[in-house]
Protein backbone atom coordinates (compact mmCIF):
# COMPACT_ATOMS: atom_id res chain seq x y z
CA UNK A 1 0.00 0.00 0.00
CA UNK A 2 1.15 3.53 -0.71
CA UNK A 3 1.85 5.91 2.14
CA UNK A 4 -0.83 8.44 2.86
CA UNK A 5 -3.46 9.37 5.45
CA UNK A 6 -4.47 5.73 5.93
CA UNK A 7 -8.00 4.61 6.76
CA UNK A 8 -10.42 6.15 9.26
CA UNK A 9 -9.64 3.45 11.84
CA UNK A 10 -6.04 4.68 11.88
CA UNK A 11 -7.07 8.01 13.43
CA UNK A 12 -5.97 7.83 17.08
CA UNK A 13 -4.85 4.19 16.76
CA UNK A 14 -1.38 4.75 18.23
CA UNK A 15 -2.84 6.25 21.41
CA UNK A 16 -5.49 3.50 21.68
CA UNK A 17 -2.86 0.77 21.32
CA UNK A 18 -0.69 2.34 24.03
CA UNK A 19 -3.60 2.78 26.45
CA UNK A 20 -5.62 -0.39 25.86
CA UNK A 21 -3.80 -3.04 23.80
CA UNK A 22 -2.68 -6.22 25.66
CA UNK A 23 -4.44 -5.21 28.91
CA UNK A 24 -6.80 -7.95 30.08
CA UNK A 25 -8.19 -9.54 33.22
CA UNK A 26 -8.71 -13.00 31.73
CA UNK A 27 -6.41 -15.96 31.15
CA UNK A 28 -5.60 -16.49 27.47
CA UNK A 29 -3.55 -19.21 25.78
CA UNK A 30 -2.75 -19.21 22.05
CA UNK A 31 -0.78 -21.79 20.06
CA UNK A 32 0.06 -21.44 16.37
CA UNK A 33 1.47 -24.26 14.24
CA UNK A 34 2.28 -24.54 10.54
CA UNK A 35 1.77 -27.51 8.24
CA UNK A 36 4.29 -28.59 5.62
CA UNK A 37 2.23 -26.76 2.98
CA UNK A 38 2.39 -23.48 4.92
CA UNK A 39 -1.14 -23.51 6.39
CA UNK A 40 -1.25 -21.75 9.78
CA UNK A 41 -3.46 -23.33 12.48
CA UNK A 42 -4.12 -21.31 15.63
CA UNK A 43 -5.89 -22.61 18.75
CA UNK A 44 -7.04 -20.10 21.36
CA UNK A 45 -8.52 -20.65 24.81
CA UNK A 46 -9.83 -17.91 27.12
CA UNK A 47 -10.93 -18.39 30.73
CA UNK A 48 -13.39 -15.71 31.88
CA UNK A 49 -14.17 -16.50 35.50
CA UNK A 50 -15.90 -19.89 35.42
CA UNK A 51 -16.51 -19.67 31.67
CA UNK A 52 -14.08 -21.16 29.18
CA UNK A 53 -14.17 -20.11 25.52
CA UNK A 54 -12.12 -21.61 22.71
CA UNK A 55 -11.72 -21.35 18.97
CA UNK A 56 -9.60 -22.86 16.22
CA UNK A 57 -8.62 -20.85 13.15
CA UNK A 58 -6.84 -21.73 9.93
CA UNK A 59 -5.09 -19.33 7.58
CA UNK A 60 -4.12 -20.20 4.03
CA UNK A 61 -2.18 -17.84 1.75
CA UNK A 62 -1.97 -18.25 -2.00
CA UNK A 63 -0.20 -15.39 -3.77
CA UNK A 64 -2.25 -12.29 -2.88
CA UNK A 65 -5.29 -14.21 -1.55
CA UNK A 66 -5.59 -14.97 2.18
CA UNK A 67 -8.35 -17.24 3.50
CA UNK A 68 -9.13 -17.30 7.25
CA UNK A 69 -11.53 -19.87 8.72
CA UNK A 70 -12.42 -19.87 12.44
CA UNK A 71 -14.65 -22.20 14.46
CA UNK A 72 -15.65 -21.25 18.02
CA UNK A 73 -17.26 -23.08 20.95
CA UNK A 74 -20.73 -21.98 19.78
CA UNK A 75 -20.23 -23.89 16.51
CA UNK A 76 -20.05 -20.68 14.50
CA UNK A 77 -17.94 -20.83 11.36
CA UNK A 78 -16.41 -17.50 10.36
CA UNK A 79 -14.81 -17.31 6.93
CA UNK A 80 -12.89 -14.30 5.64
CA UNK A 81 -11.31 -14.07 2.19
CA UNK A 82 -8.93 -11.16 1.58
CA UNK A 83 -7.59 -10.23 -1.84
CA UNK A 84 -4.64 -7.87 -1.43
CA UNK A 85 -4.05 -5.39 -4.24
CA UNK A 86 -5.98 -6.84 -7.20
CA UNK A 87 -5.27 -3.29 -8.39
CA UNK A 88 -2.73 -0.82 -6.94
CA UNK A 89 -3.86 0.42 -3.52
CA UNK A 90 -7.00 -1.78 -3.46
CA UNK A 91 -7.98 -4.52 -1.02
CA UNK A 92 -11.14 -6.66 -1.18
CA UNK A 93 -12.54 -8.50 1.86
CA UNK A 94 -15.43 -10.98 1.80
CA UNK A 95 -16.70 -12.47 5.06
CA UNK A 96 -19.65 -14.52 6.35
CA UNK A 97 -20.65 -16.56 9.39
CA UNK A 98 -22.37 -19.94 9.24
CA UNK A 99 -25.20 -20.52 10.22
CA UNK A 100 -26.07 -16.78 10.26
CA UNK A 101 -27.37 -16.28 6.72
CA UNK A 102 -27.50 -12.48 7.13
CA UNK A 103 -23.85 -12.09 8.13
CA UNK A 104 -22.36 -11.96 4.63
CA UNK A 105 -20.46 -8.76 3.88
CA UNK A 106 -18.24 -7.39 1.13
CA UNK A 107 -15.72 -4.67 1.92
CA UNK A 108 -13.47 -2.62 -0.37
CA UNK A 109 -10.49 -0.64 0.88
CA UNK A 110 -8.56 1.81 -1.25
CA UNK A 111 -5.50 3.77 -0.13
CA UNK A 112 -4.02 6.60 -2.14
CA UNK A 113 -1.27 9.10 -1.42
CA UNK A 114 -3.89 11.68 -0.45
CA UNK A 115 -6.96 9.58 0.43
CA UNK A 116 -8.11 6.41 2.14
CA UNK A 117 -11.55 4.91 1.52
CA UNK A 118 -13.29 1.90 3.03
CA UNK A 119 -16.83 0.83 2.14
CA UNK A 120 -18.79 -2.31 2.95
CA UNK A 121 -22.28 -3.62 2.30
CA UNK A 122 -24.17 -6.52 3.86
CA UNK A 123 -25.36 -9.28 1.54
CA UNK A 124 -29.04 -9.05 2.54
CA UNK A 125 -32.22 -7.66 1.00
CA UNK A 126 -32.02 -4.56 3.24
CA UNK A 127 -28.33 -4.23 4.02
CA UNK A 128 -26.39 -1.89 6.27
CA UNK A 129 -24.00 0.19 4.20
CA UNK A 130 -20.79 1.40 5.83
CA UNK A 131 -18.57 4.11 4.41
CA UNK A 132 -15.47 5.78 5.78
CA UNK A 133 -13.20 8.19 4.00
CA UNK A 134 -10.06 10.12 4.89
CA UNK A 135 -8.38 12.88 2.92
CA UNK A 136 -5.04 14.53 3.62
CA UNK A 137 -1.43 13.43 3.70
CA UNK A 138 1.12 11.97 6.13
CA UNK A 139 0.80 15.05 8.38
CA UNK A 140 -2.84 16.18 8.46
CA UNK A 141 -5.91 14.09 7.69
CA UNK A 142 -9.65 14.61 7.99
CA UNK A 143 -12.20 11.82 7.77
CA UNK A 144 -15.72 10.57 8.40
CA UNK A 145 -17.26 7.20 9.28
CA UNK A 146 -20.90 6.46 8.40
CA UNK A 147 -23.28 3.51 8.64
CA UNK A 148 -26.69 3.64 6.92
CA UNK A 149 -29.48 1.13 7.56
CA UNK A 150 -31.44 0.76 4.34
CA UNK A 151 -34.27 -1.04 6.18
CA UNK A 152 -35.06 1.85 8.54
CA UNK A 153 -33.58 4.66 6.47
CA UNK A 154 -31.54 5.88 9.44
CA UNK A 155 -27.86 6.44 10.08
CA UNK A 156 -26.67 3.98 12.73
CA UNK A 157 -23.25 5.61 12.87
CA UNK A 158 -22.15 9.15 12.14
CA UNK A 159 -18.58 9.96 13.18
CA UNK A 160 -15.87 12.41 12.12
CA UNK A 161 -12.19 12.74 12.95
CA UNK A 162 -9.09 14.88 12.54
CA UNK A 163 -5.48 13.75 12.92
CA UNK A 164 -2.14 15.58 13.08
CA UNK A 165 1.08 13.58 12.77
CA UNK A 166 4.74 14.49 13.24
CA UNK A 167 7.83 12.32 13.55
CA UNK A 168 7.49 12.03 17.34
CA UNK A 169 3.84 12.84 18.09
CA UNK A 170 0.31 12.15 16.93
CA UNK A 171 -2.74 14.15 18.03
CA UNK A 172 -6.32 13.36 17.04
CA UNK A 173 -9.84 14.63 17.64
CA UNK A 174 -12.97 12.59 16.90
CA UNK A 175 -16.72 13.16 17.28
CA UNK A 176 -18.65 9.90 17.81
CA UNK A 177 -22.11 8.61 18.69
CA UNK A 178 -23.85 11.02 16.31
CA UNK A 179 -22.18 14.00 17.94
CA UNK A 180 -22.74 12.96 21.56
CA UNK A 181 -19.14 11.99 22.37
CA UNK A 182 -15.98 14.01 21.83
CA UNK A 183 -12.63 12.21 22.05
CA UNK A 184 -9.19 13.83 22.05
CA UNK A 185 -6.04 11.70 22.10
CA UNK A 186 -2.30 12.36 22.18
CA UNK A 187 0.66 10.06 21.56
CA UNK A 188 4.26 11.20 22.02
CA UNK A 189 7.50 9.27 21.49
CA UNK A 190 9.92 10.25 24.26
CA UNK A 191 12.84 7.98 23.34
CA UNK A 192 12.90 5.85 20.16
CA UNK A 193 15.88 3.82 21.43
CA UNK A 194 13.89 2.42 24.38
CA UNK A 195 10.44 2.64 22.73
CA UNK A 196 9.44 5.02 25.51
CA UNK A 197 6.18 6.83 24.80
CA UNK A 198 3.37 8.56 26.64
CA UNK A 199 -0.25 8.88 25.65
CA UNK A 200 -3.55 10.31 26.83
CA UNK A 201 -7.20 10.19 25.86
CA UNK A 202 -9.95 12.54 27.03
CA UNK A 203 -13.55 11.59 26.33
CA UNK A 204 -16.52 13.89 26.98
CA UNK A 205 -20.17 12.84 26.80
CA UNK A 206 -22.53 15.74 26.08
CA UNK A 207 -25.65 13.82 27.14
CA UNK A 208 -24.31 12.86 30.60
CA UNK A 209 -21.77 15.70 30.91
CA UNK A 210 -19.16 13.17 32.06
CA UNK A 211 -15.44 13.28 31.34
CA UNK A 212 -13.08 10.30 31.23
CA UNK A 213 -9.34 10.94 31.18
CA UNK A 214 -6.87 8.10 30.70
CA UNK A 215 -3.11 8.57 30.64
CA UNK A 216 -0.46 5.92 30.07
CA UNK A 217 3.14 5.17 29.21
CA UNK A 218 5.26 2.37 27.78
CA UNK A 219 8.97 1.55 28.02
CA UNK A 220 11.24 -1.24 26.78
CA UNK A 221 13.41 -2.64 29.59
CA UNK A 222 15.46 -4.52 27.00
CA UNK A 223 14.94 -5.64 23.37
CA UNK A 224 12.70 -8.51 24.53
CA UNK A 225 10.85 -7.05 27.54
CA UNK A 226 8.48 -4.10 27.71
CA UNK A 227 6.28 -2.57 30.40
CA UNK A 228 3.16 -0.41 30.21
CA UNK A 229 1.06 1.46 32.77
CA UNK A 230 -2.09 3.55 32.72
CA UNK A 231 -4.50 5.29 35.09
CA UNK A 232 -7.80 7.10 34.62
CA UNK A 233 -9.64 9.79 36.58
CA UNK A 234 -11.87 7.15 38.22
CA UNK A 235 -8.87 5.75 40.07
CA UNK A 236 -8.40 2.57 38.04
CA UNK A 237 -4.70 1.86 37.63
CA UNK A 238 -3.30 -0.88 35.39
CA UNK A 239 0.13 -2.21 34.50
CA UNK A 240 1.56 -5.00 32.39
CA UNK A 241 4.86 -6.60 31.52
CA UNK A 242 5.40 -8.48 28.26
CA UNK A 243 8.36 -10.69 27.44
CA UNK A 244 9.27 -12.27 24.10
CA UNK A 245 10.99 -15.40 25.37
CA UNK A 246 11.47 -16.71 21.84
CA UNK A 247 10.77 -15.14 18.42
CA UNK A 248 7.05 -14.31 18.09
CA UNK A 249 6.24 -16.12 21.37
CA UNK A 250 5.01 -13.71 24.02
CA UNK A 251 4.19 -13.98 27.72
CA UNK A 252 2.11 -11.14 29.17
CA UNK A 253 0.95 -10.53 32.73
CA UNK A 254 -1.29 -7.58 33.51
CA UNK A 255 -3.10 -6.29 36.57
CA UNK A 256 -5.67 -3.67 37.48
CA UNK A 257 -6.52 -2.16 40.85
CA UNK A 258 -9.17 0.32 41.94
CA UNK A 259 -7.27 2.88 44.00
CA UNK A 260 -10.54 4.20 45.43
CA UNK A 261 -11.45 0.76 46.76
CA UNK A 262 -8.05 -0.68 47.57
CA UNK A 263 -9.62 -3.36 49.78
CA UNK A 264 -10.97 -5.09 46.67
CA UNK A 265 -8.87 -7.76 45.03
CA UNK A 266 -6.76 -6.75 42.06
CA UNK A 267 -7.65 -8.17 38.65
CA UNK A 268 -4.84 -10.27 37.20
CA UNK A 269 -4.67 -11.40 33.59
CA UNK A 270 -2.27 -13.81 31.91
CA UNK A 271 -1.66 -14.33 28.18
CA UNK A 272 0.66 -16.83 26.53
CA UNK A 273 1.15 -16.88 22.75
CA UNK A 274 3.30 -19.62 21.21
CA UNK A 275 4.53 -19.54 17.63
CA UNK A 276 7.18 -21.76 16.01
Amino acid sequence: MVKGPGLYFDIGKKARDLLYKDYQSDHKFTVTTYTSTGVAITSTGIKKGELFLADVSTQLKNKNITTDIKVDTNSNLLTTVTVDEPAPGLKTIFSFIVPDQRSGKVELQYQHEYAGISTSIGLTANPIVNFSGVIGNNVVSLGTDLAFDTASGNFNKLNAGLSYTQSDLIASLTVNDKGDTLNASYYHIVSPLTSTAVGAELSHSFSSNENTLTIGTQHALDPLTSVKARVNNYGRASALIQHEWRPKSLFTISGEVDTRAIEKSAKIGLALALKP
